[in-house]
């Protein structure tokens, strides 16, 4: 296994906070009683075999389904009964397994329409403060290009999306979520369909993100991708929290591994 990365040196409090949370559909517990922390600065893993709840868990945080008991506290605030986007409005930001970015869409443009609060979004700012509107304008144009340039598509920005290869749209996804300015992003399995070489970018990217202050929580099955970036792991079998811990420690805990060998996958 890889060389762990220390605890980060800026963690604080918690970010994310998951309070025995239950989803259910209808006699099925797809998320039964599971509780942790996010803290700020870390990257936090989560694994488990497939049909464990990671999926649903991350519903839950962003806002796509709501629980069925318990509570989601973000900062401090609970956020059970708020759609994604006032989520997203607290600085909560979430890329998918699969990124669909629009096709026929350049990346800059891709990456510009994941800003938030433009004057020029409101239909009266457009005729009352046109400076004001241009000005935000040029701004995300260049706050865009820079972001492009963070995950290395720069010479690509004024291409259609859809030439991307699988790699190249998870490192645009992580331009657009980054363009919300996250405080926490859940990232849903970075590594899937993803060649060796763009992995390599997508963990660098993922550590220089983390180093200016953002903090992750991430669902990956490629184990050697969570021992290199996680600095905490949570493992989740048949809906709940089946054990958390350093990458090491998980990897030896035999309730993991009969988890991942035994079938208990939901």
């Amino acid at each position: 296994m890889s060389a762990i990365p220390d605890p980060p040196l800026s963690a604080g409090p918690a970010v994310l906070q998951v309070r025995n949370v239950v989803k259910r559909y209808g006699g099925m517990a797809a998320v039964d009683d599971v509780s942790f922390s996010v803290h700020d600065g870390e990257i936090l893993g989560l694994i488990g075999p497939n049909g464990a709840g990671k999926t649903t868990m991350f519903d839950l945080l962003a806002g796509s389904v709501p629980p069925t008991a318990g509570r989601i506290l973000l900062n401090g605030a609970n956020v059970c009964d708020e759609p994604a986007h006032r989520r997203i409005s607290r600085g909560l930001g979430r890329t998918f397994q699969i990124p669909r970015p629009f096709p026929d869409l350049s990346l800059l443009d891709n990456v510009m329409l994941a800003g938030q609060d433009q004057a020029g979004e409101r239909l009266l700012g457009n005729f009352l403060t046109p400076r004001k509107v241009a000005a935000e304008e040029r701004a995300a144009r260049q706050k865009a290009m820079d972001l492009l340039d963070l995950v290395s598509l720069t010479r690509l920005a004024e291409e259609p999306a859809r030439i991307l290869s699988g790699g190249q749209r998870k490192l645009l996804e992580l331009a657009r979520v980054m363009m919300a300015d996250p405080r926490i992003i859940l990232l849903d399995e970075p590594a899937a369909g993803v060649n060796a070489t763009l992995l390599e970018v997508i963990i660098d990217r993922i550590r220089e993100i983390n180093a200016r202050g953002i903090t992750f929580l991430l669902i990956e099955h490629n184990i050697d991708m969570v021992s290199r970036l996680c600095h905490r792991v949570l493992v989740m079998a048949s809906g709940q929290l089946l054990c958390e811990g350093r990458p090491d420690e998980v990897a030896r805990d035999p309730r993991v591994i009969e988890a991942y060998l035994g079938g208990t996958a939901a």
